[in-house]
């Protein structure tokens, strides 16, 4: 972390911010994504914690060049993160009763079925959206799946694991807030990991019900057919 104590109109106030992209969470690092017009005091915001309304009250803006300086640097490690496609192999959750650290199981198949087609189809959507925009020649090459989907997909494949609960849905969209307290140089890996894998995720497959309707179908065709006396190959 980069400490620096300035005078401000209320006083002194004391900015820290990540060093290192090692120190940076997903969270953070999504309400940068969220909006790229922001200026130099609501980046050094969201990095260090302090309210803008605080920052604009310090008396010398020089003293914020520092941070200036360390928010290029992570910019282009950031830059260089989503090029890494080593997937962590084990993840530790900053959790409020104490951290946890759980193994990262690449094969998202042995999770329940609900964590499973949960994350399919929020695959699904991320890369039929990008397939609209970008068009489909090539578009695993340009991929990138947004820090939103990102954060779905860990929130789903994590839950079970890491809270000992069966398996809800709604509950797991919620854990999301715990994802968003990990390090973005370990989740966004973990995470892109399954995009790469579950590709072919971006066409929906035929339930079993449509499946079943489609086979009973068939069969009555078949069995009008007999009954019209029409012989079938």
């Amino acid at each position: 972390m980069v400490k620096k104590t300035v005078k401000s109109t209320g006083g002194t106030l004391t900015i820290s911010i990540p060093s290192g992209i090692n120190e940076i969470t997903l969270g953070q690092v999504m309400k940068l994504q969220e909006n790229p017009v922001l200026n130099d005091l609501e980046v050094i915001s969201i990095l260090s914690g302090v309210p803008v309304p605080d920052l604009q009250n310090i008396k010398n803006f020089d003293d914020l060049y520092i941070f200036g300086e360390i928010v290029l640097l992570l910019s282009n490690q950031l830059k260089n993160l989503y090029a890494n496609d080593k997937v962590p192999p084990r993840i530790t959750f900053p959790l409020a009763g104490g951290s946890k650290t759980v193994n990262v199981i690449q094969n998202l198949s042995v999770e329940p079925a609900g964590a499973f087609f949960s994350v399919r189809e929020i695959i699904a959507e991320e890369i039929n959206e990008h397939i609209k925009k970008h068009g489909n020649n090539e578009w695993q090459s340009i991929f990138n799946p947004s820090l939103k989907a990102c954060c779905q997909v860990l929130a789903h494949y994590f839950y079970c694991r890491v809270t000992g609960k069966k398996y809800d849905e709604y509950e797991a969209e919620e854990f999301g807030n715990e994802i968003r307290k990990l390090r973005v140089m370990e989740a966004l890996p973990a995470a892109k990991h399954f995009f790469r894998v579950y590709p072919h995720l971006s066409k929906r497959k035929t339930g079993c019900l449509s499946l079943l309707r489609q086979r009973w179908k068939k069969k009555r065709e078949l069995a009008l057919l007999k009954s019209l006396g029409i012989s079938i190959p």
